[in-house]
């Protein structure tokens, strides 16, 4: 038995970066051809943990800064004016893109329009909320005014 350290997910095996016990024959030739795995010594496991630990802070980092983000978005109160009638209904409606101009407008902040959850789009004046996800499971709720001008 061979030790290989994986340098991309392989179903039957491991994650990438794991360290696994494999046969010389299928490491030698079917992983590292394919370039799935290189055989395993002391400095290139050193130097996968210090990868994984990489990839681990800055995986941290990235979530602290949605949450962040997510904090400075639940303060924040959209104003969206858009053409209505007297009885409060909008003519057209008010979509995930006009939330994103919104909040690129009021905090400078680039967010996607597909982050932006909403059930169907706004067709009345008044307040709403609007759920944006910031990050890998992070929302945040915007307070919206939907007027009319």
């Amino acid at each position: 038995m061979a030790q290989a350290i994986l340098l991309e997910s392989v179903d039957t095996l491991g994650a990438r970066g794991d360290v696994v016990d494999v046969a010389s024959g299928y490491l030698r030739n079917f992983l590292v051809p394919r370039k799935l795995a290189e055989p395993a010594t002391a400095g290139s496991i050193a130097a996968a943990q210090r990868r994984r630990q990489e990839v681990e802070r800055a995986a941290a980092q990235q979530i602290e800064r949605a949450q962040e983000t997510a904090t400075l978005l639940r303060k924040t109160v959209l104003t969206i004016s858009h053409q209505a009638g007297d009885d409060g209904r909008l003519f057209g409606s008010v979509t995930a893109q006009d939330v994103v101009d919104a909040v690129r407008q009021a905090r400078g902040l680039k967010i996607d329009r597909r982050r932006v959850h909403l059930t169907e789009p706004i067709r009345t004046t008044g307040t709403h909320a609007v759920d944006i996800e910031v990050g890998d499971g992070v929302l945040a709720s915007v307070k919206t005014i939907v007027t009319a001008g």
